[in-house]
């Protein structure tokens, strides 16, 4: 018995010992997507395992960008961060200089043996989430863009063309003053006011938004929001508010109800709103390019982003770099990305799954989806790469505030702008000292 308890034994071992010669390596994710946004992150992660075997990726959701985020940070002071983090377009400059806590993808992916080229993507994003030196710090996943949306049906009632939607601002007005005429209770909302009306104004207008590149160019970087054109704008929609043609709706997306109910015929939202519009509005739409005013120099430009990117911290091992580098690129892929585009109405991050989805015939069945795309698939300029300021959540926060002192006519324009760049520079001055 005695020998066949030993054989036992050592069959036993080299079973143990095969099985972790093979075990995969884990990598903690954590994400904000939830409801149908979760259930496709869930089903990506598991079509990457099944086709790497040697990894496995462990989703899990941790609340909304801002809880997911105040997690990560948390996470890695106590030293048990997660692998990969998504994070808030927001986020991003916080993120860059939490010093110690982030390994940059570029140079991550680099010592892989497996690079990730910054040419791949989108110049609009890639541009937002590189390093001044043009390399990738975080990795591009679901990206947003401001785009305009109109009711045809609403359109045709006032006399106006649907197939014609207003290009400039003047036209916005004009469009407005008929469709209130015709009955229309409300012209044009917006949601989110401060990523609309002032970051994703000043880079389409090609204009600052705030110094030093808008923050690319250094931590002293300051807002730059308080000029005639900004007033300009910022007047027009208190005007267009007094005469009944704009309507608030609130903060973030909350005034996205009032075009899909039917109340406003026209809004300025984000791309990723296509979806709950198709699926809950009961009329006809259209999408088009966000309005500029014509006789700025160099407008239209491009588009910003919103959504978010994928983070990956500090001090783990070259195996989990490795996995976490082959998961990246599986995003990255011309299927994966173009499928993601297509299912969720985020913008497709690499140029591949942009011409693959126009391969496929995508934009042609699907009328306004390439809005986005053609906004952000140009050469940026300094004034409309994006935004590198730390504190964006809480100078939004403050941005809000006075857009609705502004179109109520609490305040004026000019006064609402002043309060927004001394207060929001009081929040990058506080910023700049905490990092250095």
């Amino acid at each position: 018995m005695q020998p066949q308890r030993i054989a036992l034994a050592a069959a036993l071992i080299a079973a143990f010992a095969s099985v972790s010669a093979h075990a995969a390596t884990e990598i903690q994710f954590w994400h904000s997507m939830e409801g149908a946004l979760g259930d496709r992150v869930n089903a990506l992660v598991e079509e990457f395992n099944k086709q790497n075997p040697d990894y496995q990726v462990k989703a899990v959701y941790k609340g909304n960008y801002g809880e997911s985020m105040n997690a990560g940070i948390a996470a890695f002071r106590a030293g048990n961060a997660p692998d990969v983090l998504q994070v808030f377009e927001v986020g991003t400059a916080t993120m860059m200089h939490a010093k110690g806590a982030i390994k940059p993808v570029q140079q991550m992916s680099e010592e892989a043996g497996d690079p990730i080229d910054p040419k791949a993507f989108i110049g609009a994003v890639a541009g937002y989430y590189s390093s001044p030196e043009g390399k990738l710090v975080s990795m591009p996943f679901n990206s947003s863009t401001v785009v305009f949306y109109y009711n045809k049906d609403a359109f045709k009632k006032a006399g106006l063309d649907p197939e014609k939607p207003p290009k400039t601002w003047e036209e916005v007005v004009a469009a407005g003053q008929k469709l209130k005429a015709a009955g229309q209770e409300c012209g044009y909302t917006t949601s989110w006011p401060s990523w609309v009306q002032l970051e994703t104004f000043s880079a389409w207008h090609n204009v600052p938004y705030a110094t030093k590149d808008n923050g690319f160019g250094g931590l002293d970087a300051r807002l730059a929001v308080d000029t005639p054109l900004h007033q300009r704008h910022l007047e027009n929609l208190a005007k267009l508010g007094k005469d009944g043609i704009f309507m608030y709706g609130g903060r973030g997306d909350e005034p996205n109800s009032l075009f899909i109910s039917g109340k406003c015929a026209m809004i300025t939202g984000s791309s990723g709103l296509r979806a709950n519009i198709m699926k809950n509005a009961k009329f006809d739409f259209g999408t088009s390019t966000v309005p500029y005013y014509a006789d700025v120099q160099g407008a239209p430009q491009n588009t910003i982003i919103g959504g978010a990117s994928l983070w990956v911290f500090a001090n783990k091992k070259p195996d989990v770099y490795k996995g976490v580098t082959k998961f990246f690129k599986f995003l990255a892929s011309p299927e994966v990305a173009a499928r993601w585009h297509q299912q969720t109405g985020y913008v497709p991050v690499t140029v591949d799954a942009y011409e693959l989805t126009k391969k496929q015939g995508f934009y042609d069945k699907n009328p306004g989806t390439e809005v986005g795309v053609k906004q952000l698939n140009v050469q940026t300029t300094a004034q409309s790469r994006g935004l590198r300021l730390g504190y964006l959540p809480q100078i939004r926060e403050i941005e809000d505030a006075e857009i609705e002192r502004i179109v109520s006519g609490k305040t004026t324009a000019k006064e609402g702008l002043q309060t927004i760049v001394k207060r929001g520079n009081d929040l990058l001055e506080k910023f700049e000292k905490s990092v250095k």
